[in-house]
C-alpha cells in the first residue's frame, strides 16, 4: 500500500476515547432501533381494524340492474348511490320513496 495513503498511528491517549464513542454510537442506534419497534407496535395496537361495508336491510329491493356503490343510513331513511349516479331513497319500512337521476 501507499505510504502516502496510509493513515498515521493513532496516540495511545485516544484509543479509550474511540472505544467510548463506539459505544455511545452503538447505544443510539440499539435505542433507535426500540423506539421504532415501540412506535410500530403502538401503532398496530390502538388503530381500529378496517371496517366492513353495511349490508343493505332485507327489505330493500333495488331497481333491475342497479348495483349499490354507497348505502348511508339516516334516522328513518336509507339512501343508496348506485353504480350508475342514481340516487334511491328508501323509508324505514324498505318502500322506494325518491328516485334521482344525474344529469348528463
Amino acid at each position: 500500500m501507499d505510504e502516502r495513503l496510509a493513515e498515521p498511528p493513532l496516540p495511545p491517549e485516544a484509543v479509550p476515547h474511540l472505544r467510548f464513542l463506539k459505544v455511545l454510537v452503538a447505544v443510539l442506534a440499539g435505542t433507535m432501533s426500540l423506539g421504532m419497534v415501540a412506535i410500530v407496535a403502538l401503532l398496530w395496537l390502538r388503530l381500529p381494524p378496517v371496517a366492513e361495508v353495511p349490508q343493505l336491510p332485507e327489505a330493500i329491493a333495488l331497481p333491475e340492474g342497479a348495483r349499490p356503490a354507497a348505502v348511508t343510513f339516516a334516522r328513518d331513511w336509507t339512501v343508496v348511490v348506485t353504480e350508475t349516479g342514481e340516487v334511491l331513497l328508501y323509508d324505514r319500512g324498505g318502500a322506494l320513496r325518491q328516485q334521482v337521476t344525474p344529469r348528463p
